[in-house]
C-alpha cells in the first residue's frame, strides 16, 4: 500500500508542476522554477542565485523598487531553506519583516512572511521552531489570512495558505476552505497555474477523508517538496 500511495503522490505532483514554462528568464520565474519544478537541490540554488543577482542589481539601480526588494528577500529564505542554515533562515525572517512594516499592503510580503513561520514549524515542530528560529504559529496564520485577503482572489495566496495549513494539520478546517477557494480562483500567471493544479491534487485525498495522504501531498506540492534531500 505504501508504494501504491508514493506512486498516486508522484502522479498528483507531476500534474501540479505541468504548467511550469519549459524556459524561465525573469527571477520571479527563476524562482518559480526552482520553487515547484527542479528536483536537483545544485540546480534550484543555481537559480536562485540567478534571481538574486538580477533584484539586487535592479535594487542597486533603484532602491524603491518593491518588486525586486519582494524578490530579492524571497531569493534569501529560499536559499536558507534549501540549505537548512539557521542564521540565513534568521536573517530572511527579518527581512520579510522589514518589508511588511514597509510594504504593509503586499501579499506576497505577507505571503513570505507566514510561509516563513508555518514552514520553521512544519519542520522543526512548535516548541524547537520557536526557541530555535522564533517561528510563532499564531504570526504565520495571521500573516498568510492577511496575505489572502490582499491577494485580489488569485489561487497562489488562498492555495499556499491552505497547503501550509493542512501540513501542519490535515484537518484543519480553515485550510479545507482555503484550497477549496483555490481550486476555483483565478490563476494569471505560472506560479498560480501550480498552485491551483495542486489545490485540486489535495481536493482528492481531503474528499476521501485520507488525512495521511492530505499531510503527505501538501508537504510535497508546497515549494521545494519534490526535493527529497532539502530537508537535512
Amino acid at each position: 500500500m505504501a508504494g501504491s500511495n508514493s506512486a498516486w503522490i508522484a502522479v498528483a505532483v507531476g500534474a501540479a508542476i505541468a504548467a511550469t514554462p519549459a524556459y524561465a528568464e525573469t527571477p520571479r520565474e527563476l524562482l518559480t522554477q526552482a520553487g515547484f519544478v527542479d528536483r536537483d537541490r545544485s540546480v534550484a540554488l543555481a537559480r536562485i542565485d540567478r534571481a538574486a543577482a538580477v533584484a539586487g542589481q535592479a535594487l542597486r539601480a533603484s532602491p524603491q523598487d518593491q518588486d525586486a526588494a519582494i524578490v530579492q528577500a524571497l531569493a534569501n529564505g529560499y536559499r536558507a531553506k534549501l540549505l537548512g542554515n539557521r542564521g540565513q533562515a534568521i536573517g530572511a525572517r527579518k527581512q520579510y519583516e522589514a518589508l511588511v512594516l514597509r510594504y504593509p499592503r503586499n501579499a506576497e510580503a505577507q505571503a513570505a512572511l507566514g510561509a516563513w513561520h508555518v514552514g520553521v514549524i512544519a519542520k522543526l515542530g512548535r516548541f524547537v521552531g520557536r526557541a530555535a528560529a522564533g517561528a510563532q504559529k499564531a504570526v504565520g496564520y495571521a500573516a498568510l489570512d492577511r496575505s489572502v485577503a490582499l491577494g485580489g482572489n488569485r489561487a497562489m495566496f488562498a492555495g499556499l495558505a491552505g497547503l501550509l495549513r493542512l501540513e501542519l494539520d490535515p484537518e484543519d478546517r480553515r485550510g479545507r476552505e482555503l484550497v477549496e477557494m483555490a481550486s476555483r480562483a483565478p490563476a494569471p500567471t505560472a506560479v498560480d497555474m501550480i498552485v491551483r493544479r495542486a489545490a485540486v491534487a489535495v481536493m482528492v485525498p481531503l474528499k476521501a477523508g485520507d488525512t495521511q495522504q492530505v499531510q503527505a501531498l501538501a508537504d510535497r506540492l508546497l515549494p521545494f517538496g519534490q526535493i527529497t534531500d532539502q530537508r537535512g
